[in-house]
């Protein structure tokens, strides 16, 4: 069949029409199902609506890929361990136009699209803020027309799924996979080997050069999964492209045929757990090699397909940068580096010097942390097992850099231990964010702050040699899943004012401002947030069987829970709270709701203790009637996107409480200022520029800057001395260690008190604990004031244009990929 035909085929089966998507979905019940759609339920109208979009997607995804071929684009790579993408049904629908024809055929089958979408799975890809942001660019690019391909690992469980029982955080297998996932295409025809193990041995060449290679190696089948990505009503499709590993041989039948059943299938299952789970435990050292295998698992097959379209060209190799750019999204595929070099020199036999220039033309590195002990080292004894002869050419590199470091710095031999790739001592590691730096031609920061800062710290050094390769490009969330999608009620009363084209062009959001004083559309804002309140109510009570307050203050910290992100401060003023209401149950002007979500890492002791601090509190303050009048408190389990797309619309406000300096971004808060929510937060990440998008005054600015926090830290932080001195603080920490919350239990929360006292407060909660409560008396204050509160939700919304998605991947684009749209 050409192509004329296949298209007129592809077209044949994706009519737009209520009609024609009733058709396909009565089709695909018979056909993929098996079953009789007059028999049909939410699941499988669920799975035959999703087919019947992937069949839409995909004649415009062939579209798109014969586009950039026939164009010969240049191409992203964009590498990313984890990709949080939440439920595809509904963008998926919005993105090709036809969400209403949806939602009418699915009223011929009795259901609703809403109701359809709530037997999907969230897409067990990610974690946090690195994989939604991953997904966000991912959106964008499809909906810019940015040629490019997302990179990542077909997890079959993702991180786990969080239970709260008795309190304290559970973890339970997150198996969105068991139904199957109908949104994937499995490409057997495009797997890849991955070699691993083994040793490095050195031979002479027919050409007389001494050469090397990577003998007696495991060998790991790679699998491709696709998953289209719809730009937005563009007709342009582009690919996550996912791994799985499958082994070589699937079945001993000899050791089956002997009895050793369990033997037989070892290998399997062993090839088979490098991508089981996202993120394994890491405290043992198998997990930790685990990590390290999958890591360089996704990144060998990936660098291998881009070489296999490259090849394609037919071009001199010198040519891959013009036709391609990896993009490492933190440190996790940096393995990519010497795997490249391996493939250009071992394999297609380039000599160093230009190998290594193609390399430092091609990768572009985005780190996402200004924390030194956030960033990633391998040991160099489990990569030497692991990954032989990329150690011999990460030594290398290093030799080569180290020479030009002692040129530029003659006798600064301190400078060169700080620099070096290997960081030297009792068990040497592999600094990965050195490699990144060292083999990248761009690295960037993702906000202004946290841009300046990884100069001025982590990346000083490099930053004196490599002047001009450090940038910033601020983060940014897409429109279309973060106020289309999951604020109908809201973004139809922006469209009914502004019109529409701000779904692609976020910027045109400032036509708002006009109206952020007009009582109309105040009131017609108000009950848009109260439409979501409501939302949020039902799905609490049905979902978690919390009944919760409507129209109280919605005060919400929802996020990975973690001691910079500073939930002990929040919990910290809810007993506050409690204990003014205790006093006085007048005292407290404002009922307000306190609503925390978030999942701890599962080894991380303190975090989840944090977790059950935070529903000790809820336990105690919900059910005192001297206090519940005015405060409540709600844990919300297992955190995800589609929680997150009901939670972030009935905010009012935005708890972004970071110490300064340690937060490289945030999107939340970015999310939460596009849904109209106040931010209270700290001058850190990407608040500050929030700040002067939308004005300090319509936020709660508190706490210290990043220069008073070092300034402190150099003149000597005593955090008992800081609790002495305020009587509220101290009553405060005293009803957490005294069993209060804890059915006179002294000891349960003490590691808590002893993080903040012993331990130094390394994130000065207790420093910024006064000027916090301050700023949220001020809430309080602003609360009452309902006209001026609601005007400053309409200017958050209308400040929001510059946290598009959109905009920070034409920044990528632009300055530092050096592609152009393109569409098909």
């Amino acid at each position: 069949m050409n192509k004329m035909d296949s298209s007129t085929l592809l077209e044949e089966m994706g009519g737009m029409d209520v009609e024609s998507i009733a058709e396909s979905i009565c089709r695909h019940h018979l056909s993929n199902l098996g079953r009789d759609y007059g028999r049909s339920d939410r699941f499988s109208l669920y799975q035959s609506l999703a087919y019947s979009l992937r069949d839409r997607l995909v004649g415009n995804w062939i579209k798109t890929q014969r586009s950039y071929y026939n164009q010969r684009a240049k191409s992203v790579y964009y590498l990313s361990l984890e990709f949080l993408q939440g439920k595809s049904l509904t963008s998926n629908a919005l993105s090709l136009g036809i969400a209403k024809e949806c939602s009418e055929a699915l009223e011929k089958f009795g259901c609703s699209l809403e109701e359809v979408e709530s037997a999907e799975a969230d897409a067990g890809l990610g974690n946090g803020g690195l994989g939604r942001l991953a997904s966000c660019f991912l959106d964008s690019m499809a909906s810019l027309g940015i040629p490019g391909y997302g990179y990542g690992i077909r997890y079959e469980y993702g991180i786990f799924k969080q239970a709260i029982e008795n309190g304290e955080q559970v973890e339970q297998p997150d198996d969105w996979l068991h139904s199957g996932n109908p949104w994937e295409f499995r490409r057997r025809g495009f797997m890849f080997t991955v070699r691993l193990y083994g040793r490095e041995e050195q031979y002479t060449h027919d050409d007389g050069s001494v050469r090397h290679r990577w003998a007696d190696t495991a060998k790991v089948m790679a699998l491709p999964v696709d998953m289209l990505i719809p730009g937005y009503r563009n007709g342009n499709v582009i690919n996550m492209r996912l791994w799985e590993a499958q082994t070589s041989s699937r079945f001993n039948l000899g050791l089956f045929n002997s009895g050793d059943y369990i033997r037989s299938m070892e290998d399997a299952v062993r090839t088979e757990t490098i991508s089981k789970v996202l993120y394994p435990n890491d405290s043992l050292s198998k997990g930790r090699e685990l990590r390290l295998v999958q890591q360089y698992f996704f990144v060998s097959a990936t660098i291998q397909d881009m070489m296999r379209r490259f090849k394609k060209l037919k071009l001199d190799f010198s040519e891959l940068p013009n036709r391609a750019v990896v993009h490492l999204n933190e440190t996790h595929p940096a393995i990519a580096i010497p795997e490249l070099m391996r493939l250009l020199i071992d394999e297609y036999m380039l000599n160093w010097d230009q190998a290594w220039r193609i390399c430092r033309r091609t990768f572009a590195y985005t780190n996402h942390t200004v924390m030194p002990e956030a960033l990633e080292k391998w040991p160099l004894e489990m990569m030497r097992r692991v990954l032989p002869r990329h150690v011999s050419i990460i030594f290398e590199i290093n030799r080569r850099f180290m020479e030009d470091v002692k040129d530029r710095f003659p006798g600064d031999e301190a400078r060169l231990k700080r620099m070096s790739i290997i960081e030297e001592g009792e068990a040497p590691q592999v600094r990965m964010a050195w490699l990144a730096v060292v083999g990248s031609f761009t690295v960037n920061g993702v906000s202004a702050l946290h841009s300046e800062l990884i100069r001025k710290t982590i990346f000083q050094d490099f930053a004196e040699i490599y002047p001009g390769r450090f940038t910033s490009v601020t983060n940014g969330i897409t429109p279309r899943r973060w106020l289309k999608q999951c604020n109908g009620s809201l973004s139809d009363l922006i469209t009914e004012k502004i019109g529409d084209s701000w779904i692609t062009d976020l910027d045109r959001l400032q036509e708002l401002k006009p109206l952020a004083d007009d009582h109309e559309f105040q009131n017609r804002w108000y009950e848009c947030r109260l439409r979501q309140k409501e939302r949020l109510v039902k799905y609490a009570r049905d979902d978690y069987g919390l009944y919760l307050p409507t129209d109280w203050l919605y005060d919400v910290h929802v996020k990975r829970i973690h001691e910079y992100k500073r939930q002990v401060l929040n919990i910290i003023h809810a007993v506050t709270l409690y204990c003014r209401l205790k006093k006085d149950p007048n005292s407290v002007a404002v009922p307000r709701l306190k609503i925390f979500a978030g999942k701890a890492a599962p080894g991380y002791f303190l975090a989840k203790r944090i977790i059950r601090l935070i529903n000790s509190v809820g336990a105690v303050v919900n059910s005192d009637p001297t206090v519940n009048h005015r405060l409540r408190i709600a844990f919300m389990p297992n955190y995800r996107v589609s929680q997150a797309e009901r939670i972030i619309p009935a905010t009012d406000l935005s708890e972004q409480i970071s110490l300064a300096g340690t937060e490289a971004s945030g999107t939340g808060n970015m999310k939460f200022a596009l849904n109209g929510a106040l931010t209270i937060g700290t001058l850190d990440g990407a608040n500050i520029e929030i700040m002067e998008e939308v004005g300090s005054e319509n936020m709660f600015i508190f706490g210290m800057d990043a220069e008073e926090v070092e300034a402190r830290r150099r003149n000597g932080y005593d955090p008992r001395r800081v609790a002495a001195e305020d009587a509220e603080l101290s009553e405060a920490l005293h009803y957490i260690g005294d069993g209060t919350f804890s059915d006179g239990d002294r000891e349960l929360f003490r590691p808590v008190l002893d993080s903040l006292f012993d331990g130094g407060d390394p994130y000065m909660v207790l420093a910024d604990y006064r000027s916090y409560v301050e700023a949220q008396d001020k809430v309080e204050a602003l609360w009452l004031d309902r006209e001026n509160w609601l005007k400053s939700s309409i200017l958050n919304t209308a400040g929001s244009g510059r946290f598009s998605s959109d905009r920070a991947i034409m920044d990528y684009a632009g300055s530092i990929w050096g592609v152009r749209p393109m569409h098909s």
